[in-house]
């Protein structure tokens, strides 16, 4: 019987171990990070650091993955007016605007 249970748990923990290594998971987590360095370095123009991170996973999380896909194209640059425009958008949506008032971050001027 204790073999059946080892089998059974090996089985379970290499199923788990699968689901976490889903390519499509891994590249919405990549794209995500990736957006995160797009979408911080607006907020830190108004926010101050831990603030602007906390901003930031709001926005990140208020925002689509097509949404996330499209902040991420301006890595490496200075987000252009568009990208600026966008985050200010997300920042601006329910969900974003309660979890601003949750991390105790202020909305955004302007």
């Amino acid at each position: 019987m204790p073999v059946c249970r080892f089998s059974a748990l090996s089985a379970l923990i290499a199923v788990s171990l699968l689901a976490a290594c889903d390519p499509q998971v891994l590249a919405d987590k990549a794209m995500r990070r990736t957006a995160e360095t797009v979408v911080r370095p607006v907020l830190a123009r108004e926010l101050p650091g831990t603030v602007a991170e906390a901003a930031t996973q709001c926005v990140l999380d208020a925002a689509g993955t097509d949404e996330i896909r499209a902040l991420a194209r301006d890595v490496g640059v200075e987000a252009g007016t568009l990208t600026v425009q966008n985050i200010r958008n997300l920042a601006t949506r329910p969900s974003a605007t309660a979890c601003f008032a949750r991390n105790g971050v202020p909305p955004l001027k302007g």
